[in-house]
């Protein structure tokens, strides 16, 4: 190689991370790092929240200083060039706010999982200002990927059927500018087909297997949400990037771990 000729940078790409801190590790910042390392990615970020839960449910959560969380981001965002962004629980409009105001720094593609309430316990993980949440993270988002629950507290409209679910997400979708992943194990059916929709209108299915107990298993929305930001960091497509993410944690679902007494976990 000519000394004039720099090699070929094959470094990991960098991931920033945004999310809560769930101390059984089966969901939240531990659990979207260890997706978005296993994934070839390097991961990096700040913790918006703690939460008090095991592997039974979450009984308190605790959103964090969001002058700390903002300047944390931007410090960071100034040095580090991250090619991914995943957010996950924010806590507060607060700490939205200032998640939103130090992406300014990132041309990144953002995937939001708009983490609201837990599905065991009864601590809610946002407080009401997710209206205003979506409005200050709109700019910076390329996709969202609400649960059902999620999807209805978003758009205010029924989603009791996948058909239900997908006429939201396109509601959202066009709201927010973006493209939205109605995920399609949250509902019946002897298979599990995911749709994206995009505020263009183009609609693609995802399908795949339903594995038998998985709605139980704890932490699969944090895994799909990261695995894709992982797959956009390596410069995927999106629709090739959901694909990929969802075979990824339809694995992890077929062989979770069991840490503790309670849920079964992805990782």
């Amino acid at each position: 190689m000519s000394p004039y000729r720099q090699p070929a940078d094959t470094r990991a790409p960098d991931v920033l991370v945004c999310a809560g801190l769930d101390p059984s590790g089966g969901a939240g910042f531990i659990a979207d790092t260890r997706v978005i390392s296993e994934l070839g990615c390097r991961p990096c970020g700040v913790v918006t929240a703690h939460t008090v839960q095991n592997t039974t449910g979450v009984v308190g959560s605790h959103p964090y200083d969001p002058e700390i969380v903002g300047h944390e981001l931007a410090f960071l965002l100034t040095d580090v060039e991250v090619k991914a962004v995943k957010i996950g629980m924010t806590g507060s409009v607060d700490i939205a706010r200032a998640i939103a105001n130090a992406l300014q720094l990132s041309a990144a593609r953002v995937v939001w999982d708009p983490v609201m309430y837990p599905s065991r316990g009864d601590a809610p993980l946002m407080d009401e200002g997710h209206a205003e949440a979506m409005h200050v993270l709109k700019p910076h988002l390329t996709l969202v990927t609400p649960n059902k629950h999620e999807l209805f507290m978003l758009t205010g409209l029924p989603t009791g059927t996948l058909e239900m679910a997908e006429a939201a997400a396109n509601e959202l979708a066009a709201r927010l500018d973006t493209a939205v992943l109605v995920k399609g194990g949250h509902f019946d059916g002897d298979d599990s087909t995911d749709v994206l929709v995009q505020a263009s209108g183009q609609r693609d299915e995802l399908r795949g297997r339903r594995v038998q107990g998985g709605e139980h298993v704890h932490g699969t929305g944090c895994a799909l949400s990261s695995a894709i930001a992982a797959h956009l960091a390596h410069g995927r497509e999106l629709l090739e990037a959901c694909t990929l993410a969802k075979a990824y944690v339809a694995n992890l679902i077929e062989n979770p771990v069991r840490p503790g007494r309670g849920a079964a976990a992805v990782r």
